[in-house]
């Protein structure tokens, strides 16, 4: 288990007059405001060498102290499950997660996931996302496949976070959905909350607690009508924001619901080309470095459940865009970082 880590931070005259929670979990050191009132109240934090409460109002020049202690895994043990890593160092990891796979424990998924996985892999995960979610800094869903960064400190971990939020890493997916979708690019913005009729879904709404949720997507490929179904269109989708099932929710409230999306799409098995899960990829991932700041840049061609998909409708095929070109020569090289 790796040791505690340390830093310190001295109060600037800005600073001043804010909750040391508040300011704590701001420094980016700390992936929220609640881990950092967590450590505050089990002593780990300290001002001026003695310990404070979470509501302690800041003085300028007052030194803060934070020690982030070894991550207990309680009861999680480690399973023998393959992992596709692309990229690993003693502070990070960048995979391919495969279909099926659920990252974190959940209801029931309490065995069998990404988690276990990687406990098996590294005795070094960070742990400020909670026990139950050693080294996660983002979600994949379970049929959705692709790139995913895991951490292996929390200095990584909370950098990581940091930049999720802050929109600096650039995360990119394909999807195949259903219909004609005559603009080469477009904007979808319609915030989400869990669906009042199913807690299992989410759904675009104007309630209160719902939170804003932004996807950008370009025209690859589109494809002709048949038979079986009205035609498709190959979308590279990219996230402003992470929310649950987001790029699936937005296709869905347009009426281009990704094809095999068992969930929010069609689930009519001709039109969903045989798939039983939803046509989307993580297929691109670009970030900086969270500590040595190099420019890192992965890509992950579609597993082959969905490359074969394409080559079917080949040749509906009505040309691809000028985005396509670029895009499916990227995953034309196959993967590489």
């Amino acid at each position: 288990m790796s040791p505690s880590e340390y830093f310190e931070h001295i109060a600037d005259a800005a600073e001043a007059g804010t909750r040391l929670d508040v300011l704590l979990g701001s420094l980016g050191m700390l992936v929220s405001r609640s881990q950092a009132a967590r450590l505050i109240e089990e002593g780990y934090v300290l001002v001026d060498g003695a310990t404070a409460p979470k509501r302690h109002l800041v003085r300028a020049g007052e030194r803060i102290e934070v020690e982030i202690p070894p991550y207990d895994r309680g009861d999680l043990e480690p399973e023998n499950i393959p992992l596709d890593i692309r990229f690993e160092d003693e502070h990070m990891i960048v995979l391919s997660k495969p279909a099926g796979l659920v990252v974190h424990p959940a209801e029931g998924h309490w065995t069998g996931t990404l988690v276990h996985a990687l406990l098996a892999h590294s005795d070094d995960l960070g742990g400020l996302q909670g026990e139950d979610r050693p080294g996660i800094v983002h979600r994949l869903d379970k049929d959705t496949t692709g790139l995913m960064m895991v951490a292996k400190t929390d200095r990584a971990q909370a950098a990581l976070s940091e930049a999720i939020k802050i929109r600096a890493i650039d995360r990119r997916y394909i999807t195949l959905v259903h219909g004609y979708i005559a603009p080469e690019t477009g904007l979808i913005d319609a915030p989400l909350a869990r669906d009042p009729r199913d807690r299992m879904k989410m759904a675009v709404t104007d309630r209160t607690d719902a939170k804003q949720s932004v996807t950008t997507f370009r025209t690859l490929d589109r494809y002709e009508a048949d038979v079986h179904h009205d035609g498709f269109t190959l979308l590279e989708c990219k996230l402003y924001t992470g929310r649950t099932h987001q790029i699936r929710v937005h296709m869905a409230y347009i009426k281009h619901p990704c094809v095999g999306d068992q969930v929010y799409g069609l689930r009519k098995p001709k039109a969903d080309l045989g798939l039983e899960r939803q046509f989307l990829h993580a297929y691109r991932l670009e970030l900086e470095h969270p500590i040595t700041g190099e420019q890192l840049r992965f890509i992950d061609p579609p597993p082959e459940d969905l490359a074969r998909r394409i080559r079917e409708i080949e040749p509906l095929s009505m040309g691809p865009t000028e985005a396509g070109c670029e895009v499916l020569g990227l995953l034309a090289e196959g993967p590489r970082p």
